[in-house]
């Protein structure tokens, strides 16, 4: 694969999506998120309130092909995805450094937990099914930003039950989180995300579930964070939490936490770490890749 540095430009004439699935909506999916109002566009390439789930798919550069495939999961809050800097612009970049790179537009939970993880997993099953059994791909991972970071975790860790019999499908081969929410601790969680996620009246029983340093297992994939340390929107303990939860699992994991940025930098310029972060995705998919 082609350093960060070196494949930046390529972005901009990178092409266009190449794909567009729709996996299933509320009547066709195993669970509704009981949304009954048209999706709102929030600008700023911003979605609230989809009742549909749809991968939007962007086929590896042929020339640096890693034989690798991402699904990327943006971030919002549980109540909007943000779909360009966390999104198809993230795409268009991993495609360009040879990774075939899968934006998520998931349906929003309001109040379901189930909805938008059993997208994520249909996400991982779906790239798994068409790509790795054609032996385009030989391996599919998860990407995901701030509470798009809880979705792809939960999604790691097999939050589903309803799916523990077909884990080894639905898994990633490995993760890739910015900035994520994993804890509904008051103290230390972003609670705007667990109220839409869990609903306002949770039980302590539904918010332990759902704080994902508490579900990491020894079948949870290899882990990369990446975080800045002046986040006063996800605290970056949570992505601590989830480190040392992996580590005490013998977990391979990595952490990069950049002394400034705040929260929600995704693909931005105005972050003044974007060649570090870039540098440290394209070295742990290269440490992450297959050898054969």
């Amino acid at each position: 694969m082609v350093l960060a540095a070196m494949a930046a430009a390529a972005v901009a004439t990178a092409s266009a999506q190449d794909l567009e699935v729709k996996l299933w909506d509320n009547a066709s999916a195993p669970h509704s998120n009981g949304i009954a109002v048209a999706e709102k566009d929030e600008g700023e390439e911003r979605v609230s309130h989809t009742t549909e789930a749809v991968l939007y798919i962007y086929k590896a550069a042929g020339e640096v092909n890693s034989r690798q495939a991402v699904v990327i999961c943006p971030g919002g809050g549980y109540y909007l995805a943000a779909m360009g800097h966390e999104g198809h612009d993230m795409a268009r970049w991993l495609a360009a450094n040879g990774v075939t790179a899968a934006v998520l537009k998931y349906r929003m939970p309001d109040g379901h937990p189930e909805v938008p993880t059993e997208d994520a997993a249909e996400a991982v099953r779906y790239m798994r099914e068409e790509y790795e059994s054609r032996d385009e791909v030989g391996q599919v991972g998860i990407m995901g930003f701030s509470a798009g970071g809880h979705l792809a975790a939960a999604t790691g860790v097999g939050a589903l039950d309803k799916y523990a019999e077909r884990a080894a499908d639905v898994r990633p081969d490995f993760m890739i989180l910015f900035y994520p929410v994993i804890t509904a601790d008051p103290l230390k969680g972003h609670q705007g995300s667990f109220d839409n996620l869990l609903g306002y009246d949770r039980t302590a029983e539904l918010t332990a579930q759902w704080s994902l340093e508490n579900l990491v297992d020894r079948a949870t994939p290899p882990t990369l964070f990446l975080l800045s340390d002046d986040d006063t929107v996800v605290p970056p303990v949570n992505s601590v939490r989830f480190y040392d939860a992996l580590k005490r699992e013998g977990i391979r994991a990595s952490i990069r936490i950049f002394p400034t940025g705040n929260h929600g930098w995704g693909f931005h310029d105005w972050f003044p770490y974007k060649e570090q972060w870039q540098r440290a995705v394209i070295d742990w998919l290269g440490q992450m890749q297959p050898k054969n």
